[in-house]
């Protein structure tokens, strides 16, 4: 007797949905597909985190602290990159990616990982305050653009899915129905957050290089550069959206996990 006749024998998982989306599971073609997409993901990523080091580096004048409140500034931009644009879209992928992991592990890793993103949005925050208080002759207003706006409204959507979701799915004693019922509403403003991300590191991007770039409209290497930039982001949220979004693609829970909410279920119940 195999698992599946095991576990659909077993009178509580009879018509139980999670177990239906493990039997269903999507077809090897599927699979394949999704991890091409993942892996072209993945190197788009890691492509932005070089490019906005290189821009930093080449023509930013590299990274300082609260000593040159100008060079201050440049963490932003890469702590931004890193954390609510790479890791948040790579936690937000952490189910489908890794979908033969079980699944509490998975939950603690998409916490670790927004945990990391938030720690750099934080930083990536007073590295810009900063560099605009402590400019000289005068300090630099604060909060007056779109792009400081959109941002603000990512990193508050961010933080309280974060608070949210950590109460719903990893504190102890919450109710399953509750979850399941929580869950599209996670799910929704988790991708809407990181859309607002990336429209913020758009609008930033081009803030920076109006301000910043001389000749912008003559194209030299460092517009070249940010337009490529915002191209990426472009391609790396279209990408990290399709793969979260697509039903095809979606993790479907593994025997052991079923077993586990049966069991917590028989416990609940006895």
């Amino acid at each position: 007797m195999n698992i599946t006749s095991i576990i659909t024998a077993h009178p509580r998982c009879i018509g139980h949905p999670r177990l239906a989306g493990w039997i269903t599971a999507p077809a090897p073609s599927a699979l394949n597909n999704f991890r091409i997409i993942y892996l072209v993901t993945q190197l788009v990523g890691i492509t932005i985190i070089i490019l906005v080091s290189c821009w930093i580096g080449i023509h930013l004048d590299g990274l300082a602290w609260s000593s040159k409140p100008s060079v201050q500034f440049n963490w932003h931009p890469l702590l931004m990159s890193v954390g609510m644009i790479f890791l948040y879209g790579n936690s937000i992928l952490i189910y489908r990616g890794f979908r033969y992991a079980r699944k509490k592990p998975l939950k603690i890793t998409h916490a670790t990982i927004h945990g990391a993103a938030f720690i750099f949005t934080v930083v990536a925050l007073v590295a810009v305050f900063d560099s605009h208080n402590l400019a000289k002759p005068a300090p630099i207003p604060n909060m007056y653009t779109l792009h400081s706006w959109v941002g603000l409204t990512a990193v508050l959507l961010f933080s309280l899915q974060y608070v949210f979701g950590f109460a719903a799915y990893l504190f102890p004693g919450v109710r399953e129905q509750l979850r399941k019922t929580y869950m599209p509403v996670h799910v929704f403003f988790g991708v809407a957050g990181f859309v607002l991300a990336i429209a913020a590191a758009l609008l930033g991007l081009l803030e920076k290089a109006i301000f910043s770039v001389p000749n912008y409209s003559t194209l030299p290497p460092q517009a070249i550069l940010i337009n490529t930039l915002g191209l990426l982001y472009i391609v790396y949220g279209g990408l990290v959206v399709f793969l979260v979004t697509e039903r095809q693609y979606k993790r479907h829970p593994l025997p052991e996990d079923v077993m586990l909410l049966t069991h917590s279920a028989s416990v609940g119940s006895s």
